[in-house]
């Protein structure tokens, strides 16, 4: 077991049967796979859930929009975390699946992750359920930016700001800080609109074709493989009971336990990292 991250590095007894037992049930099959946070464990981004989070939910979409000082909070601290992001490669978590996807067994990919992993690790098929954090959003005109340029801005508008790289980091890619009072923020260049990154806070919802998009990619394959999520937001339990209502199997494999393992045809606790390589490619 890691000694930093309390996510075991072997594969137990119980979880190598447990592989081989889903991989002779699955033999054939075509999956749909939806992932979470657990997946980028291993690339050096924190889940939520982990052993000894004590770090309250993120920001809302509703609080976002609602002041000047919820935007500089969220800037001042995306701009000292989002180096953990950009700077994050794939683990062999994400390779297994995008080799998977190339040999035929993996038909869609559904995540919940907004660190683009799966796309740099050569997955194709990926539908990001809550976007990105490599893009931005005007609020006002609509138009996308690179979160790089968008960076660029924020060092110039805070040239004396430091990066320290020892502050607690989140998923969201911001940093447990507390914004200073003089902290400034950009506006979109084209219309000195709001700003937001491109991804889904919590209270807001996720574009419903995309959603659609994605029941339809379950309902299309044999089964359903979920991986690295406890799925305790709805946002990806119901792809499980999408699942279930077609009779698709449904398996697990998480460290700790999730929302729906009385329903999985197995569940495998196990490191994704170091599982599906062995699940999904033999």
């Amino acid at each position: 077991m890691d000694a930093n991250s309390g996510i075991p590095q072997e594969l137990s007894a119980a979880a190598l049967f447990g592989i081989d037992y889903v991989r002779e049930r699955l033999a054939g099959k075509k999956l749909a796979v939806l992932t979470g946070a657990g997946m980028s464990t291993d690339s050096g981004i924190p889940d939520y859930r982990g052993q000894g989070k004590t770090r309250q939910h993120p920001m809302t979409f509703d609080v976002f929009m609602g002041s000047f000082e919820a935007q500089q909070r969220y800037w001042a601290r995306s701009y000292v975390g989002w180096s953990r992001i950009s700077n994050a490669k794939p683990n062999e978590g994400h390779f297994a699946l995008a080799h998977a996807e190339q040999s035929g067994t993996v038909q869609y990919l559904i995540t919940q992750n907004v660190d683009g992993l799966h796309s740099a690790a050569g997955s194709k098929q990926v539908f990001e359920l809550h976007g990105r954090l490599d893009r931005v959003r005007c609020m006002g005109c609509g138009k996308v930016f690179a979160r790089t340029d968008i960076d660029v801005m924020l060092q110039e508008l805070n040239p004396n700001v430091v990066k320290d790289q020892k502050i607690e980091f989140t998923p969201d890619g911001d940093a447990e800080i507390e914004a200073t009072a003089d902290f400034k923020i950009p506006y979109c260049p084209t219309c000195r609109g709001t700003l937001k990154p491109d991804v889904t806070f919590f209270g807001e919802s996720v574009d419903a074709p995309l959603v659609e998009r994605c029941m339809a990619a379950v309902d299309a394959a044999d089964a359903l493989l979920v991986a690295g999520t406890s799925l305790q937001v709805n946002s990806g339990m119901r792809f499980v009971r999408r699942a279930l209502k077609a009779n698709h199997p449904v398996v697990i494999v998480n460290v700790g336990p999730t929302k729906a393992d009385e329903f999985a045809l197995a569940k495998i606790e196990a490191n994704t990292s170091l599982a599906l390589g062995r699940l999904l490619n033999g």
